[in-house]
């Protein structure tokens, strides 16, 4: 009997998976970066700052925290430009002796932080809330939304400034120092998780409608599974521009905040701080003492909103 012939065996392995970061490479928005001069300006400045205001233990000439290590002697001090400058004071020295260079990287430091933190606190919570009032509808929307929209109708700033009054009234004295900052931080959210919100209630209730969550609801999947795994991912584009565009607020309010005299104290100064004190010697002569917080703060919310424009472009399909 004739052997029959074996078939061949295809051995060959399929090609790799490629990375995240390769993938990143190839990316529309990569290519959209790299094409656009103003946002690799904007990340590389909000890159400096960010680094430096982080490393400002390492390379900050004083800890401004630190009052054993401030001198009167070497108070209001010029910048090192003028024929009154001293080194190591860069950019001059405030009425108390404190380093204005130290004491900018270090408020940005704490104007970051916070800024961030407040973001990220109402984008989840806005994010939740969007989602459930989105999905379910209802009388849990009618409440969301009625709550969102007593929000919206007062003014911002004064939503913080009632927060921050009542938790200074109730806390102790020794503990509202210590507080300072994550009272901003619930302060500034409050009134910001609503734009989230309805961002993603709008969006969640389009996809809701959709057959792949009909047909996910069909085969009993659960409630909380669809909305993270299918409908979630379809609402985070708009929600990353507003995120972006949320951060240079959320510094600009605290450094509001700040400036009211509601926000850091003395002895733990953001950059709205630093802008307050300095702004009572403007006319005295010490110009450094508020001209530098006030410009640091601007090229933050300014690179920040740079980013922001080019993720809305990157981000619209229309424009691709």
């Amino acid at each position: 009997m004739e052997k029959t012939a074996s078939m061949p065996t295809d051995t060959t392995l399929p090609p790799p998976r490629p990375s995240r970061l390769s993938r990143l490479r190839e990316s529309d928005l990569w290519y959209s970066f790299r094409a656009h001069p103003s946002a690799i300006f904007a990340v590389a400045l909000l890159a400096l700052v960010a680094v430096t205001a982080f490393l400002a233990p390492l390379i900050a000439p004083q800890n401004p925290y630190d009052l054993a290590a401030l001198v009167l002697w070497n108070s209001e001090i010029p910048p090192i430009w003028d024929a009154a400058g001293q080194w190591p004071f860069v950019l001059g020295t405030d009425t108390q002796g404190r380093d204005v260079l130290s004491a900018v990287l270090y408020g940005s430091r704490i104007s970051l932080i916070i800024g961030f933190s407040s973001v990220m606190l109402a984008l989840v919570v806005g994010l939740t809330l969007g989602l459930i009032a989105g999905y379910f509808g209802g009388w849990i929307d009618n409440v969301i939304m009625r709550i969102g929209d007593v929000l919206l109708s007062m003014p911002f700033i004064l939503i913080a400034i009632l927060i921050t009054a009542i938790a200074s009234a109730s806390l102790p004295t020794g503990l509202k120092d210590v507080l300072a900052a994550p009272i901003l931080i619930f302060a500034i959210a409050v009134p910001s998780w609503v734009q989230y919100a309805r961002t993603v209630r709008a969006s969640a209730m389009v996809e809701a409608k959709k057959e792949y969550v009909q047909a996910a609801r069909l085969i009993r999947v659960k409630s909380w599974r669809i909305m993270l795994h299918h409908i979630l991912p379809n609402c985070l584009t708009p929600i990353m521009v507003a995120a972006t565009l949320n951060f240079g607020l959320a510094i600009l309010s605290e450094a509001t905040l700040s400036f009211l005299g509601v926000g850091m104290p003395p002895d733990q100064p953001s950059l709205g701080t630093l802008i307050r004190i300095g702004n009572q010697y403007l006319f005295s002569g010490l110009w450094w003492i508020v001209v530098f917080p006030s410009v640091q703060l601007c090229l933050i919310v300014l690179s920040v909103n740079m980013i922001g424009d080019w993720l809305r472009d990157a981000l619209n399909p229309k424009l691709r």
